[in-house]
Parts: C-alpha cells; sequence; structure tokens
C-alpha cells in the first residue's frame, strides 16, 4: 500500500480539489485506520473560514476527508463521491480550530465498509487533547 506523500497526491484521490483538500500528509494507514495531520486549520485561505476564522464544526470536514483517503487508499483507486447520510456523538471540544498551535491529527477508523458506503470513527486532535470526535455513515453517489 503507497502512502501519498504530499497534499497534491492527497488531492488527487479524494474529491476535494483545490484549498478544500484539508489533509496534508499521511502518518500512518492499514486496512482498518488512516492518520493524517494538517496544518490548514491555519491557513487564512481556508474555505471554512468564516468572519476570519475557522469553526471547530470545521473539523468534520477534515474526518470525512481522511475517511475518503482511507477509503481510496485500501481500494487502490480514487474515492467517488459520496453524501453524509449520519452523524453521531458528536463532541466539539473548543469553539473554532485556527487559535490551536502546531499541525492538527486526523484519525479515522473503519467501523463497517460496504460497496455502496461505509461508517466510520473519526476524531481530531490538535493542542495535546482531542478537539473533536464522532461517527459517520456515508453513501456513495
Amino acid at each position: 500500500m503507497t502512502l501519498p506523500a504530499t497534499r497534491e497526491a492527497i488531492a488527487r484521490l479524494i474529491p476535494h480539489q483545490g484549498a478544500m483538500c484539508l489533509l496534508e500528509r499521511v502518518v500512518a494507514c492499514d486496512a482498518g485506520r488512516i492518520a493524517c495531520e494538517t496544518g490548514t486549520h491555519h491557513d487564512a485561505a481556508n474555505p471554512l473560514r468564516r468572519d476570519g476564522a475557522l469553526p471547530a464544526v470545521s473539523g468534520l470536514e477534515y474526518g470525512l476527508q481522511a475517511m475518503a483517503l482511507h477509503g481510496a487508499i485500501t481500494a487502490g483507486a480514487p474515492q467517488g463521491e459520496g453524501f453524509v447520510a449520519a452523524l453521531s456523538g458528536v463532541t466539539l471540544a473548543v469553539e473554532r480550530l485556527d487559535d490551536i498551535p502546531g499541525a492538527l491529527a486526523v484519525e479515522a477508523t473503519a467501523l463497517a465498509r460496504e460497496s455502496r458506503g461505509f461508517i466510520y470513527g473519526f476524531e481530531v486532535r490538535g493542542g495535546g487533547r482531542v478537539v473533536l470526535a464522532g461517527r459517520a455513515t456515508v453513501v456513495l453517489a
């Protein structure tokens, strides 16, 4: 399993392009889990910013992109578009992400995978703690 080494390589595997590709590095990946890092929460041009701040709820998109990237890497092919069917157990420990120092660590763990969708648990950590966590069900288009 070859891991993408750059943000551009990640963008080739997920539907999110340009500034909307939020992940920068894959730290680890196996059949059940992916761990990524990124500093895009500090980028003033981050497309999820509102009124100069990056709300913590934007962390959902980081988790969803890690899920898509894991699907692409483990399938050996770019991930097609999908739609969030459900979110559950989502917890937010901060109000915003852009003031968290250093990189964000984004992890996704596959809980169920089928040909038309998947369920993952995800977690975003920064500043030495979990800042967002939850579970998402995605249906593929």
